[in-house]
């Protein structure tokens, strides 16, 4: 079994595969998966993993071992997470879950391979070194999903009144997020819509954002592209409607005044 087929069907990559052939030793090669987030959200994404893996003839099990690492939101833990399954002798490193886990995996290894996924440009994190000649030992598929805050930011300029104030919330512990502002803050200049940022790492800090929300003005919420915000998604709902609801009572309580 030769270890360039086995990470070529992990990755499906779409950058060329660096990486030279080499003789599996062990008996049975081990997946070190490293991800931000927390399993229940991407329990989907995991299962299509597994699938893709038998599809090629890797059951988990039988000829292949994974070894699953979820930093659970808390991005600082990252480094000590990959620095461990590398201390395990991991044939490949699975990055998963935003920018962060493929930065982590970097820094604990250059020399057993890696597979990531990321939403920044990859040269612009210092993954590799183009995209057509990655180098060093990442590989991977860049998503482009932060190329799609600027799209977004007039999707949400099309719902609310003309001139209206939109607040960003971004995590700061994400490596993506200057990145994001800085592309954000152009093209709102650009726009003439005016545009603030808060940020949110926990829960607790999300909820006291839209506890703020009346005092930034802002008639609409943009989330930027982070995975913590993703497994975080039934809040923001709950929150949103939350926040209609005292709208709605507040405007019916002004109508009665009025009347």
């Amino acid at each position: 079994m030769r270890r360039r087929d086995f990470i070529k069907r992990v990755g499906c990559s779409a950058i060329t595969w660096p990486f030279a052939a080499r003789e599996q030793q062990a008996a049975m090669p081990v997946i070190g998966y490293l991800h931000s987030g927390s399993p229940s959200p991407y329990a989907h994404l995991v299962a299509a993993f597994r699938q893709g893996l038998s599809e090629t003839g890797y059951l988990q099990g039988q000829n292949v071992r994974i070894e699953y690492r979820w930093a659970e939101g808390r991005y600082d833990e990252l480094p000590a997470l990959a620095a461990g399954l590398v201390s395990l002798g991991v044939t490949v490193l699975v990055a998963q879950g935003g920018d962060p886990p493929p930065l982590a995996a970097q820094s604990a290894t250059t020399t057993i391979p890696i597979v990531f996924t990321c939403s920044t440009d990859p040269v612009k994190l210092g993954l590799v070194r183009s995209l057509n000649r990655p180098g060093g030992n990442l590989t991977g598929v860049w998503l482009y999903t932060s190329l799609l805050g600027t799209k977004r930011l007039e999707l949400i300029r099309q719902l609310i009144p003309a001139g209206t104030p939109i607040v960003v919330l971004v995590n700061p512990d994400n490596p993506n997020a200057q990145i994001d502002m800085m592309d954000l803050q152009d093209a709102a200049r650009i726009s003439g819509q005016p545009i603030s940022f808060v940020r949110a790492t926990t829960e607790a800090e999300i909820n006291a954002v839209f506890a703020a929300l009346g005092d930034h003005r802002g008639s609409g919420l943009l989330v930027n592209t982070d995975p913590f915000f993703l497994a975080q998604r039934d809040q923001f709902v709950s929150l949103a409607e939350r926040n209609a609801s005292r709208r709605s009572t507040r405007n019916a309580s002004s109508s009665r005044q009025v009347a």
